[in-house]
């Protein structure tokens, strides 16, 4: 790893370490790019060389959440309907802890005008983020669409999913639970939300049995 490649990885894992600590549970419009850039001791005109706009730390973040499922199912398979449960269970620990990091990702990703694609994470960045896996940066980052996909073929296969419709629509449905879920608990303030989410899988998966 080259000494500027190394710097500009730690660089943005700090930034984002540094969102997370500083937002709690608090929204995300209610952090200032001042006080990312204080805490890290950058300018802002470094913070936006790697961060173009500062809703690209939310895309950045939602990324890393990704590469970290995608290591876990790795490094321990969880295949069919156990992964599908296994990552809305994540994503519950996720809304307990940065709510307002996930309402305001949901938001953006509804917003017009943003980038269709993922905020990159470079192998640099990977080493950073797991320093003590092997091989991290042969471990491919899959979208929450593509995790949500291949559990449901192995849930086909396995024949816990067993009605006639397509691998594309039960995974555009599954995807549309886990986004709407997030919203849906925090308007109706539901709570605790392991147990809203795991309800709304269960009534999926009745409905596809």
């Amino acid at each position: 790893m080259s000494l500027r490649k190394e710097k500009a990885a730690r660089l943005k894992v700090q930034v984002l370490e540094t969102t997370l600590k500083l937002i709690g549970r608090k929204s995300f419009g209610d952090l200032y790019v001042d006080d990312i850039c204080d805490k890290v001791k950058i300018s802002k005109v470094t913070l936006f060389k790697y961060f173009p706009q500062k809703e690209d730390i939310l895309l950045y973040y939602f990324r890393a959440w990704c590469l970290a499922r995608s290591v876990e199912f790795a490094l321990k398979p969880r295949e069919g309907l156990q992964g599908i449960y296994y990552l809305f269970d994540r994503l519950s620990d996720e809304f307990e802890e940065h709510p307002g990091l996930l309402l305001s990702l949901a938001g953006y990703l509804a917003d017009l005008n943003r980038s269709p694609k993922p905020f990159p994470i470079k192998p640099e960045e990977k080493r950073m983020f797991h320093p003590s896996i092997d091989g991290i940066t042969n471990i491919e980052i899959m979208s929450i669409d593509q995790m949500l996909e291949k559990c449901i073929l192995e849930a086909i296969f396995r024949k816990e999913i067993t009605k006639t419709i397509s691998t594309r629509d039960i995974t555009n449905l599954i995807n549309a639970v886990f986004v709407g879920g997030v919203v849906t608990a925090h308007v109706n303030q539901l709570s605790p939300p392991k147990n809203y989410f795991r309800k709304n899988i269960d009534l999926v998966v009745k409905g596809l049995g």
